[in-house]
């Protein structure tokens, strides 16, 4: 029997990470980075199972070239990083979870061995010693959270020897005791710096020259944070939003900027997406575009919150729009300013009754989980 590859990326710090920060955008920080892990696989690996803060990956009876190996480890942090620096300068909650993401690091244990396998449930698993040793290896002595660690066998069976990939990984030889036998190892801690991280896609930081063609305001008894949820958060958004038929979006994903949403109403598909624009120290800001409804060429909508207490706030929103055309403008001035501005004071009056009934925010919160 052929060896096999046992490859487990460990996502470092996960458990202060949930603990110590709001729960269900630490869940969708995680569920992200799991499945940008899961996306950035290159050689084809099996996914056995998701271990909550870890993915448990092999490829039967088959060991890739050290290069690809390599590649593969590379392809893997550079993915992860990008993401968090993605987390980092796109985000709007200020949330400890969405703030704390980006301390957030990576650790990829693999080793390899003979395989065995059991079926549960008519699905075929690994099993067997091999599993067990790749598993106990995530425990180990290695001084940081953000490295490689390649058994003794991997590093036979790939030809890796210390200081051949200095420029790419500076290996370290390194042992862990695991029932009275000593497990050898060789580890590289991971130089984010040297990473050739994407950047964040799209510029969605936008500036007026001009007053908003309309805007409206409305105090509500409630922590500005918390307003900031309810209108971010896709989930909520027919509460507040009851002409839409329904609302299109990434479950797994926290609203950031860039995040897509589709607003279907009467039929229709209205395709935005997140944006911010500059506002006060202290203000919070949630703001979209689209550019579908007709007669305007792009629509813009802003949000901004204003803490005028913990447990009250200012909300002023603010539509801008943008129409080529004079005949576009001229009806725009005769119909569609009206339409808007009764959609707008709807929404201020839904987010009133929404704020101010205990039991729709509690419907809205267990709806989210």
């Amino acid at each position: 029997m052929s060896k096999s590859l046992l490859f487990l990326p460990d996502i470092s710090g996960f458990t202060q990470f949930v603990q110590n920060t709001e729960v269900e955008h630490s869940q969708h920080v995680i569920a992200e980075l799991l499945e940008i892990l899961i996306d950035a696989n290159t050689l084809g690996l099996e996914l056995a199972e998701i271990e909550g803060d870890a993915l448990f990956f092999y490829k039967e009876e088959e060991l890739p070239t050290l290069e690809a190996f390599l590649d593969q480890v590379e392809v893997m942090y550079t993915a992860f990083y990008s993401h968090l620096k993605r987390l980092e300068e796109h985000r709007i909650c200020p949330c400890n979870a969405c703030a704390k993401a980006p301390e957030l690091e990576l650790k990829i244990i693999a080793h390899s061995g003979e395989m065995q396998f059991i079926n549960v449930h008519n699905s075929r698993k690994p099993f067997g010693t091999q599993v067990i040793e790749a598993h106990r290896l995530m425990k180990n002595d290695v001084p940081s959270d953000n490295y490689l660690l390649i058994s003794d066998s991997l590093a036979t069976d790939l030809g890796l020897e210390i200081g051949r990939y200095q420029e790419q990984h500076d290996f370290v030889s390194g042992k862990n005791c695991y029932d009275g036998r000593d497990v050898h190892y060789l580890y590289s801690e991971i130089d984010v710096s040297k990473l050739k991280l994407k950047s964040p896609a799209g510029e969605y930081e936008v500036a007026f020259t001009a007053p908003p063609n309309l805007k409206a305001c409305r105090e509500y008894p409630v922590a500005a944070e918390e307003l900031l949820e309810l209108i971010s958060n896709f989930r909520y958004r027919r509460l507040w939003n009851r002409e839409a038929d329904r609302i299109d979006f990434n479950v797994s994903e926290v609203t950031k900027l860039g995040s897509p949403h589709v607003c279907v109403i009467n039929g229709q598909d209205f395709d935005f997406v997140t944006v911010t624009k500059t506002v006060e120290k202290g203000q919070l800001i949630y703001g979209e575009m689209t550019e579908n409804p007709p007669p305007v060429d792009q629509l813009y909508q802003f949000f901004i919150i204003t803490p005028l207490s913990p447990n009250s706030c200012r909300l002023e929103m603010e539509t801008y729009w943008k129409a080529r055309s004079p005949v576009k403008r001229m009806m725009l001035t005769l119909f569609a300013k009206k339409v808007l501005r009764n959609s707008v004071s709807q929404v201020l009056d839904n987010l009133d009754e929404l704020v101010a009934t205990p039991s729709l925010l509690a419907g809205a919160q267990e709806e989210s989980r």
